[in-house]
């Protein structure tokens, strides 16, 4: 079978983001290299100009802005649209809002090649799960709006896509729901996680005395510091969790617009000495800050799945995160790690629990590690994908 040609769209360059989305363009094209030969076309951010190549996959930036959100996204759509040829690649391949420029490109030259639309965390869930929190600021209403706006195009890309994948059944759900997507035409493939990357080791007392952690018990959050991620619930839970643990740090890990309001919120809650943020954290550093954890925490209201919470099972950690979501898709609960309802005592109470019970903690983190072995590997991943692809040429 001869080698195919797959375009890939998204906003932000794979090689300079580390979000999930971007983890996933980038694992799965270096494992797919020698079935599928990818080109990624991404936005001109964070300095990218220039065409890169990376485990085999060719990375060309596209102008976009890199300031205006949500201009960036128009920008790049604008720009990909003229650029992208038609004619060479056999499928294409858009995540998120990344490629509605270039469909409707598709759709005006009315040409059969196929288009998948990749979605992750469904944006109008986003959106509304948002709502429900309450007491935006003047900036959060505003970001709110523009996602409303951005979950109108994901939903017009869905629906005109030959396939849409997602990574949960509960997206799934929420595509067919918010979008009135077909759900015969929905695939599932989950992300994934590298176990040889991430694994349990010993060896990062150094990493521990550099943070400032020392032998303190750590409960760790990776992810970006936006309103969906529920930091506001795991800074009153931490309330709690110092008034019986006061040893304790919550090591944050990740950057985003609610760093500030975050920072605030820590020190009117007279929290500082028990909170470390760290920042955005370099992949090569990653693994071994997920070893100076003894809990992974995540407090999201809306997640499509999580993959912090497979790299911090893969690594060997209980984790501890909200019942809500693609969550309940993404650990066993009770073994694995728990499951607890979306408010802070009880995040707290079980926090507690787990701090106190080292032999729990460690049982999970065995169990985590083996469940996303066999279940949620990038292989796996890309095996899927690869299917998807072929399948996707016997529909046009």
């Amino acid at each position: 079978m001869s080698r195919l040609r797959l375009s890939v769209f998204n906003t932000q360059p794979p090689h300079l983001y580390f979000g999930g989305v971007e983890r996933r363009i980038v694992e799965t094209g270096k494992r797919m290299r020698g079935e599928v030969q990818t080109t990624v076309y991404s936005g001109t951010k964070a300095g990218f100009r220039k065409p890169k190549e990376i485990d085999g996959i060719e990375i060309v930036p596209c102008f976009s802005t890199d300031t205006l959100y949500p201009l960036d996204n128009w920008s790049f759509n604008h720009a990909a649209s003229r650029l992208v040829d038609i004619e060479g690649p056999d499928v294409f391949e858009a995540h998120a809002v990344s490629g509605y420029g270039f469909q409707r490109k598709l759709r005006k030259q009315k040409s059969r090649k196929p288009f998948i639309h990749t979605v992750h965390g469904v944006l109008a869930d986003e959106y509304f799960q948002a709502l429900r929190i309450g007491s935006l600021s003047l900036r959060g209403k505003l970001a709110n709006l523009v996602l409303w706006r951005l979950s109108k195009q994901e939903a017009e890309c869905a629906r005109n896509a030959n396939l849409v994948v997602t990574i949960s059944n509960y997206s799934l759900q929420k595509l067919v729901r918010f979008y009135d997507v077909d759900s015969s035409k929905i695939r599932i493939v989950p992300n994934g996680v590298d176990p040889q990357r991430f694994k349990p080791s010993e060896e990062d007392t150094v990493l521990k005395k550099q943070i400032g952690v020392g032998n303190r018990p750590v409960i760790l959050f990776v992810g970006r510091l936006i309103p969906r991620k529920g930091l506001q619930y795991l800074v009153e839970a931490a309330r709690v969790v110092v008034r019986e643990r006061k040893d304790v740090v919550f090591l944050i890990v990740g950057n985003g617009p609610l760093r500030n309001h975050l920072v605030k919120s820590i020190k009117t809650s007279d929290l500082s000495s028990n909170f470390i943020l760290f920042g955005d954290a370099n992949e090569a550093v990653l693994p071994a800050i997920y070893n100076c954890a003894d809990i992974f925490v995540l407090p999201s209201i809306q997640e499509g799945q999580g993959i912090a919470l497979l790299e911090a099972q893969s690594s060997g950690k209980p984790v501890v995160a909200f019942n809500i979501g693609g969550v309940r898709e993404a650990l066993q609960n009770q073994l694995t790690g728990l499951l607890t309802e979306p408010n802070s005592l009880d995040l707290a109470e079980t926090l507690l629990r787990l701090l106190a019970d080292k032999s729990l903690r460690e049982k999970m983190g065995r169990r985590g590690r083996d469940f996303v072995s066999r279940n949620l590997s990038w292989d796996a991943c890309a095996r899927k994908m690869v299917e998807i692809y072929r399948e996707s040429q016997q529909l046009v």
